[in-house]
């Protein structure tokens, strides 16, 4: 349990996933803008999960407040038609249960025909970022745009905003774009039998996503240097994978790799880019070899992975890759110059590869922490540890569980329409917001 320490306010509890749950703990409210396409599908989504819709926001009051409201704005063409959105949440927002979402649905601007229609669409960005930094009590607030012809996707990506699974993203924009649909046919077990690989995962955020994977039905291969082969065998032990010991780094491990999974299972369909290391040190301080050995584990190791990954069809169709990144990749930090280069470079990797792997019925995204509760962190400065979780919308630092929940929705197969973007698992932390 947490100490509570005097004179700092105590966070919110977050709901946070466990099996058996409900996607949603009370009444969600549905509505949006005329000319909206996605209200029947919405509504038929949450009817599916056993969810209770509302559509007016004076509909239900006190004690039994919204779990969520969702506002289709894919009808918004004008400044006139964001008139709609402020009069259907504003007072609803006040009304949100603790932990609860906001989600908001719209088109991305580069679509819209008109400069007026992609103003009004590219404002929802705005309202959905000062939206999360509004909402209490461990609510989020999140927009999903959603491109012609992904209309038919959206399931998975709706029910991992709606659910506890997200409970640490807010203020984020994610883009579900045209793809082939794959169906889930289990909800509770999304990634049965999908092969999953996870790099570095002896510890921490690593063990946290193949015990997590393993939860979701996959068949979960972890790794690491052999070093940590002890703490590796525990770890797979735990969740029911298989442990493969190996120096991502080395000449030939792309290769070991790659024959290893396909001798052994044929192909995998998720790949997880875990394996990571820190060297902190300032710039004029920093000696070449701590700047080299970062940026050959955390990006030059993912690049040539990824490329024996492709060349050698280790990766089935409908395949997933995912690449852990992070927030300081985004905004940088003092005395991380060589690790924030590392975590850019993995942003850059993502984009480029995301046309070549679209063309295979395959994705790749990345993954940005911001401050997680890890053994790394714990042994931080008191001061600096305490900013550290203070300074985002929820006013707490992480987990390991909410960056690998983020992980394995990437990894399902209804997300195909989400490809080569970051999804920020930060509680809307300032840095780089």
């Amino acid at each position: 349990m947490k100490l509570k320490i005097p004179g700092v306010p105590s966070p919110t509890r977050l709901r946070r996933y466990a099996p058996g749950q409900p996607l949603v703990d009370g009444p969600v409210l549905v509505g949006g803008a005329p000319g909206g396409k996605l209200r029947d599908p919405i509504c038929e989504i949450l009817g599916r999960a056993g969810a209770s819709v509302g559509e007016s926001p004076s509909a239900v009051a006190e004690p039994s407040r919204w779990s969520a409201i969702i506002f289709d704005a894919t009808g918004i063409t004008d400044i006139a038609g964001l008139l709609a959105l402020h009069a259907f949440t504003a007072p609803a927002f006040r009304n949100l249960r603790p932990s609860g979402r906001l989600i908001v649905l719209g088109t991305p601007p580069e679509d819209c025909p008109q400069p007026k229609a992609a103003a009004a669409q590219r404002a929802l960005d705005g309202f959905i970022r000062s939206a999360g930094k509004e909402a209490r009590l461990g609510s989020t607030a999140n927009l999903i745009d959603i491109a012609g012809g992904a209309e038919d996707a959206i399931e998975s990506t709706l029910r991992f905003f709606l659910s506890g699974r997200s409970a640490y993203i807010s203020g984020q924009v994610i883009r579900l774009t045209p793809a082939t649909p794959m169906p889930t046919p289990d909800w509770d077990h999304p990634l049965r039998d999908r092969v999953a690989v996870v790099t570095g995962a002896a510890r921490g955020i690593g063990a946290a996503i193949a015990e997590t994977l393993s939860r979701d039905g996959a068949q979960v291969i972890v790794l690491d240097v052999p070093a940590q082969g002890a703490a590796l065998a525990e770890v797979a032990n735990s969740v029911g994978a298989i442990a493969f010991q190996i120096d991502i780094t080395a000449e030939d491990a792309p290769a070991r790799l790659a024959t290893y999974l396909k001798d052994r299972y044929g192909a995998v369909d998720v790949f997880v880019h875990n394996a990571g290391i820190t060297r902190d040190r300032s710039l004029v301080n920093m000696p070449a070899e701590q700047w080299s050995s970062v940026l050959a584990v955390n990006l030059g190791a993912q690049l040539r992975i990824n490329e024996a990954l492709l060349d050698q069809n280790v990766l089935r169709p409908g395949g997933r890759v995912i690449c852990i990144s992070s927030t300081s990749g985004i905004a940088g930090n003092r005395g991380q110059t060589n690790y924030a280069a590392s975590k850019a470079g993995i942003i850059g990797m993502v984009q480029a590869l995301a046309p070549v792997m679209a063309k295979g019925d395959m994705t790749i995204n990345a993954v940005a922490p911001g401050f997680i509760e890890t053994a790394m962190t714990k042994a931080m400065p008191f001061a600096t540890r305490e900013i550290g979780r203070r300074i985002n919308s929820l006013n707490q630092g992480g987990l390991p569980v909410d960056v690998a929940e983020t992980v394995a929705w990437l990894g399902q197969p209804g997300t195909a329409g989400v490809n080569g973007q970051v999804i920020r698992v930060c509680g809307q932390s300032i840095l780089g917001a």
